[in-house]
């Protein structure tokens, strides 16, 4: 790490950030928090660590690969906690092995035994949550892990339609595009407003909210199998996949092969379950989400039938009509204003007691 003016000067910076990197870590996620800190820290973009500081931490000398295959050298060994204000684990790809070692969970429980503020990005949380970090704390889990994080922590509260949750000395974010929102909570309420909304118009990182209200996520494709608790985990695991593979749907005897039965089973599943084929339901969480992307405004009519996965317009439009009463241009024209009011819309799924999206 640079040494900074300031520090030369004996002048602490307000804001001190240590980071601990899981095994394959999402270096996005990284990157963004990280470039937040480093603009808020020194003016223009000069990037000294004058306000801000920050220090890639970890108790090996061999760098970490992120899941994209760049490697993260550190800048110090495991030290005294008390050096930062703030020490952010940031997560990745989950293997079903050990993301940080036992050294470094050791020393996590001794930072937060100090009442050092620990943040998980991305499965980040999940390191947490093994360390016993966040007992009797609700979790801010990306909707795509939900469903791991529910079946490896059950007793644990996870939410999915926020980007981050401040629960004092933790706070947790889904990954991606959150990480740089956590940031510029931190940078607002350390070194002030002016300083997070400079790294976010550098970075163009633009948002309807501000980092402090824990902006709430546009809708985004749903957690169905968690939201319903089916009591076939097979079912709860089919719609995991197909909400995973919106863009392009997987064919139900793929899907079926996936789950280690037969295409048979899995059309007696769905009609024990939801009282309809499974191709229908996939369908059905499809065209829910397209509304949804409608609403927002923020695409075409043609972008929104392509991201999911239908042949061409005319046959989006043919189903959606179906569906909803109303073609997708009409209802683009005519979309909600905000996502509290999508939320209150009747949901068309509701007479199978199915909720497509968390209010909490």
């Amino acid at each position: 790490m640079i040494m900074s003016e300031g520090a030369s000067a004996g002048i602490k910076p307000r804001l001190r950030v240590g980071f601990i990197l899981a095994e394959h870590f999402t270096l996005s996620a990284f990157a963004l928090f990280v470039d937040h800190l480093r603009l808020a820290a020194d003016k223009d973009d000069r990037s000294r660590p004058i306000h801000c500081s920050w220090q890639v931490l970890s108790a090996s000398v061999h760098p970490v690969r992120s899941s994209c295959g760049v490697a993260i050298a550190r800048d110090a060994p495991l030290g005294d906690p008390r050096a930062f204000d703030h020490i952010v684990v940031v997560g990745g790809l989950l293997h079903g092995q050990e993301q940080i070692d036992y050294v470094t969970t050791a020393w996590l429980r001794r930072a937060a035994a100090m009442g050092i503020t620990l943040i998980g990005v991305c499965t980040g949380t999940f390191a947490l949550c093994r360390a016993g970090l966040m007992d009797n704390r609700r979790v801010c889990v990306s909707w795509y892990h939900r469903q791991d994080f529910q079946e490896a922590f059950p007793t644990h509260e996870p939410v999915s339609d926020q980007m981050f949750l401040d629960d004092g000395d933790r706070i947790t974010c889904s990954g991606g595009g959150a990480a740089a929102d956590v940031a510029m909570h931190l940078i607002e309420r350390s070194i002030g407003r002016p300083a997070g909304l400079k790294a976010s118009h550098i970075l163009l990182m633009e948002r309807a909210g501000t980092a402090g209200n824990q902006t709430r996520l546009q809708p985004q494709p749903p957690t169905l199998a968690s939201a319903t608790r089916f009591a076939d985990p097979r079912v709860r695991r089919a719609v995991l996949h197909m909400e995973q593979n919106m863009a392009r749907p997987l064919p139900i005897a793929q899907l079926a092969a996936r789950l280690g039965i037969s295409s048979r089973q899995l059309e007696r599943l769905f009609q024990t379950t939801l009282g309809r084929k499974p191709q229908d339901f996939y369908r059905t969480l499809r065209l829910r989400h397209a509304r949804a992307l409608l609403e927002a405004g923020e695409m075409s009519v043609t972008e929104i039938a392509i991201e999911m996965g239908f042949s061409d317009c005319s046959h989006f439009s043919r189903h959606f009509k179906n569906m909803f009463g109303i073609s997708p241009s009409a209802c683009h024209r005519t979309a909600l204003p905000d996502f509290a009011a999508r939320r209150a819309a009747p949901d068309v799924l509701s007479h199978a007691g199915i909720r497509l999206f968390s209010d909490r």
